[in-house]
């Protein structure tokens, strides 16, 4: 595989194409995905985004607006996935970042937190027992008839594009690594946010309801915001992109689609030293 690849779709028709049925790593364009889940455990009555018995809501949750810590500033953390040690277990995990403090009131701030995905997908598995890829292929994968799945371990990414990261445990992304090629992450969200999305209107709006985030404005992303699992924004072609961008040890994924037409996403991933701006790049095939 070269070192990046691309694909834009519009319907079931794809348009351009490189290389985009290579396996890859979705990154955390996993949690447009967990939240599309949680959203339709809530539709069937098994899940509430709004229940704050600990104190902040699942939709806060999805909307990195509970105040929960993250684990990607640190320094112990990179330094244990580059010497490739085994991943911690999730309360020791909580306890190095500091989750049981919170950044900030719930609600009354954003922070991006993968401890807090780490929280839904906890949160998917006990309301469908079983797992979070049994979760998501029966309520979101199988109804769009895409392909993917969850890497548990090591293994799980023989034959992944993975780069320079080869011998990575998934383990490490604590929400979970879901890998496919760059092909259905781009037909999972055409189907995801278009007529015939497996969510009912409700849901779709509450995913698009963006907290606006403007330190984050830049040339790609004019307006940026973060939905319930989803990353919106105003371009510089005068459309609303919204999917989510994804990066990990060697590689980066940026998944996006245009809300005024419904169908036309682009999703570029790109490894290390490519020279490629994954999301540059989606917002250019886009426009």
């Amino acid at each position: 595989m070269p070192a990046h690849a691309r694909v834009l779709i519009e319907g079931d028709v794809v348009i351009e194409a490189q290389d985009a049925e290579a396996p890859v790593p979705w990154w955390s364009f996993g949690k447009t995905i967990i939240a599309a889940t949680a959203l339709r455990l809530a539709e069937l009555g098994r899940l509430s985004l709004d229940d704050d018995a600990q104190g902040y809501s699942l939709r806060q949750v999805l909307r990195h607006e509970a105040g929960l810590k993250d684990y990607g500033p640190l320094p112990a953390y990179h330094q244990a996935v580059a010497a490739g040690d085994t991943p911690w277990p999730a309360a020791e995990l909580r306890r190095r970042a500091g989750a049981d403090t919170h950044a900030f009131p719930p609600g009354q701030g954003w922070a991006y937190s993968n401890i807090g995905y780490l929280e839904a997908r906890q949160r998917i598995e006990t309301a469908h027992p079983g797992t979070l890829e049994a979760a998501a292929r029966q309520l979101i994968f199988e109804p769009l008839g895409v392909t993917a799945r969850l890497a548990l371990a090591e293994d799980d990414l023989d034959g992944v594009e993975m780069g320079p990261a080869r011998g990575y445990h998934p383990g490490w992304v604590y929400h979970g690594l879901f890998v496919g090629s760059l092909a259905e992450a781009a037909r999972l969200l055409a189907g995801l946010l278009g007529p015939n999305s497996p969510l009912q209107a409700p849901s779709l709006a509450a995913m698009r309801q963006s907290h606006v985030l403007p330190q984050f404005a830049g040339p790609v992303w004019k307006t940026p915001s973060y939905g319930l699992g989803l990353m919106r924004s105003a371009t510089e072609g005068g459309f609303i992109a919204e999917g989510h961008t994804g990066g990990g040890p060697g590689s980066a994924i940026a998944v996006y689609g245009r809300e005024d037409r419904a169908g036309r996403v682009a999703a570029v991933f790109a490894l290390e030293g490519a020279g490629i701006d994954p999301e540059a790049e989606a917002a250019r095939l886009l426009a």
